[in-house]
């Protein structure tokens, strides 16, 4: 779907239908229809699927000249969430130097107030891909000589797509107005649980779709069942979840028609040459090099995020933390310190300059058990970052003192395909690596919860270990380089950690099989933009988090009066711009934010 985005603006001037989200005008809960298609263009079968393709082109929140799709820069409306899920959960620092992007540090510390401009950016651009959704839905019936199945698939894709759109705004804000089709007084108030609303999107996409789909990218009816189960999650409908988790374990597929599974490597959900494979089930699709002259279809959204003064150019955010690094410790038996990983930490650089640097020292990298998934997550000094060669330590780490000494590695493409998967049209590189809204391992873990809340603990303890086990895996590329003055001549046969890795033998209670469901989705989904979230939904955010800003403020500066307030950072402030031009009568601020 991505490479037809530059042909839809040719032939429709506007998408939205319902609202163009200008912040210098009036509200979108107070427009009156924009962007109405000439009566010429309709009523066609090509103009709605082109609504249709402009609707998913919204997924990226990206729109022309590299910024993002309703105003403000690209990263702030990123649908990886780097920003509000990874970030402002504690697996990632912000990155760069603390001066740099001011506005996230609010975020990371739970000290965010409704004047942030990066939630406003972030719920236009949401708004934006439901009011292109709308647009098809209202279309449908209007145009003839559509056969009955196209009429039910256009219209329930673009649900599908609805659905997630609100899904994302209800895990930020919580309670937002709800827009649909039928609206024509647009100044709506955010006075109902939009949930059942949600709930309804997805279920008419998993009755209606198909099991394949036209192209990878799109929905079919599995994408909308595991969307479906995964909202029922959010709600604790633990039953309905898992009626849902059994019809998608007995025979989901992916909109290729592969049967869902783990794939056997982790590192395959993190590279361009094998995204859209089994483990895929709904995607963000990116590309690169699409003739655009700019990176927005190429990830535009995580530009930043990638090793600074290395070959990526760009630009040193999105590192991942201490905390996390010590969550993949793991005792001579393969497992992880649930209760007390910080207390065995691993080894890391912070504080010791890169050879060849002023100053520089040599290191070497930990040498006690890991779980592997460290070295796919993670950019450490002296450990294969792909096939760039060693990570070098400081001297591609922009400011260790505010952000501490790792840099991201599940954004990154490999040096070897990069002519084809990255693009440096733009002064920041961009990647064709899809951003995963669900992947099987992240249906198995919420399958996983939801058999131990339901107290099937042998289920539980089954898909958890599945995950386990994939992880355990053989793999090519964590190994030394075989001459590191020649990073593509190979690798060794020499692990590049001691890896010790093992499945749970039991879980032996409720309570112990949901601590290590919740670290397993800590493991597997780190730097996904999920971590804020999970914590959320599983009421532990306030404890989490301050006991992350406990340690991590002490190693890193880039935390200064962090700390969660319960009943207030649960969820993100409603954009104050929104409630000034609506009016406190209609859009209310969410609890203990200024009012």
């Amino acid at each position: 779907m991505k490479k037809k985005i530059n042909k839809i603006w040719m032939i429709i001037p506007a998408l939205s239908g319902a609202v163009l989200f200008n912040a210098c005008n009036k509200s979108f809960l107070d427009q009156s229809a924009k962007g109405a298609l000439s009566p010429d263009l309709l009523p066609t079968k090509t103009v709605l699927q082109a609504l249709l393709a402009g609707a998913y082109a919204a997924l990226d929140g990206q729109g022309a000249g590299n910024n993002a799709i309703a105003g403000g820069a690209p990263w702030e409306a990123s649908p990886s969430n780097w920003i509000y899920g990874s970030v402002a959960g504690g697996d990632s620092h912000k990155g760069s130097s603390l001066g740099d992007q001011p506005p996230i540090v609010p975020i990371a510390t739970a000290q965010e107030d409704p004047s942030n401009g990066f939630f406003n950016t972030k719920w236009k651009a949401l708004y934006e891909g439901i009011a292109r959704c709308n647009a098809v839905l209202k279309t449908v019936p209007q145009t003839p000589n559509l056969t009955a199945t196209d009429r039910v698939n256009i219209a329930n894709e673009a649900r599908f797509l609805r659905g997630h759109y609100y899904f994302e705004l209800k895990k930020f804000f919580n309670m937002v107005p709800w827009i649909d089709e039928t609206t024509t007084d647009f100044n709506q108030p955010n006075d109902k649980d939009i949930w059942p609303m949600i709930e309804k999107d997805f279920k008419a996409a998993a009755d209606s779709l198909g099991d394949k789909a036209p192209t990878a990218g799109q929905a079919n009816k599995w994408a909308a069942k595991c969307y479906l189960a995964k909202t029922y999650v959010y709600e604790k409908k633990w039953t309905e979840a898992e009626a849902l988790f059994e019809e998608i374990g007995a025979g989901g597929m992916t909109s290729t028609g592969l049967a869902y599974g783990l794939t056997d490597r982790f590192e395959d959900q993190f590279d361009a040459a094998t995204k859209n494979n089994k483990e895929t089930v709904f995607d963000i699709q990116m590309t690169a090099n699409d003739g655009t002259n700019s990176i927005a279809n190429a990830n535009g959204g995580d530009m930043l995020n990638f090793p600074y003064n290395s070959p990526f150019r760009c630009c040193g955010f999105y590192q991942p933390s201490i905390d996390l690094s010590n969550s993949y410790r793991t005792d001579a038996s393969g497992l992880p310190y649930l209760d007390d990983y910080n207390s065995h930490p691993v080894k890391n650089d912070m504080g010791v300059i890169s050879e060849g640097d002023q100053g520089g020292a040599p290191f070497t990298p930990d040498a006690d058990p890991l779980d592997p998934r460290i070295d796919w997550t993670i950019g450490r000094r002296g450990i294969p970052l792909h096939d760039w060669g060693n990570h070098p330590g400081s001297h591609w780490i922009r400011d260790q003192a505010s952000a501490g000494p790792f840099a991201n590695k599940k954004n990154l493409y490999w040096q070897a395909t990069a002519g084809t998967y990255s693009d440096q049209s733009t002064w920041a590189p961009g990647s064709a690596i899809n951003i995963h809204i669900i992947r099987y391992a992240d249906v198995l873990l919420l399958w996983a919860e939801t058999q131990a809340q339901l107290g099937n603990l042998s289920g539980a303890l089954e898909h958890v270990n599945d995950v386990r086990k994939r992880a355990a895996l053989p793999v090519n590329f964590l190994k030394t380089y075989a001459d590191p003055a020649n990073p593509m001549g190979g690798f060794s046969g020499t692990n590049a950690a001691n890896y010790v890795i093992a499945p749970y033998a039991s879980f032996p209670s409720q309570d112990y099989a949901l601590k290590a469901i919740r670290f397993e989705r800590k493991l597997e989904l780190a730097c996904e933009g999920q971590r804020f979230f999970d914590l959320v939904r599983w009421g532990i955010a306030e404890t989490t988090m301050n006991a992350y800003y406990a340690y991590e403020g002490q190693i890193t500066g880039d935390l200064p009066g962090g700390h969660f307030t319960a009943g207030k950072n649960e969820y993100f402030p409603i954009p104050q711009i929104q409630i000034d031009l609506v009016g406190k009568a209609k859009l209310k601020q969410n609890p203990n934010y200024p009012q």
